[in-house]
């Protein structure tokens, strides 16, 4: 699998985030299903994260992300 580098601002910050493509595109196609920007996507998973004092990365936590969007409609 390639990483794939895309950019976004996060709490008025930009930043750069290095995923697999095959987990950019869940992300992709959850954000388009629930007519809302990837960055908005991904700030809720940056908040989500603070807020249980998560000690994975930010990529990290987009993976389980993703994983647990395709569980749950499986």
């Amino acid at each position: 699998m390639s990483m794939l580098k895309r950019s976004l601002s996060l709490a008025g910050h930009r930043t750069s985030l290095a995923l697999e493509a095959e987990f950019w595109a869940v992300m992709d196609a959850a954000a388009e299903a629930e007519g809302r920007s990837l960055a908005s996507l991904v700030a809720e998973i940056d908040e989500a994260r603070a807020v249980r004092a998560d000690q994975h990365g930010l990529a990290s936590a987009c993976r389980i992300w993703a994983l647990q969007y395709v569980q749950a409609r499986a």
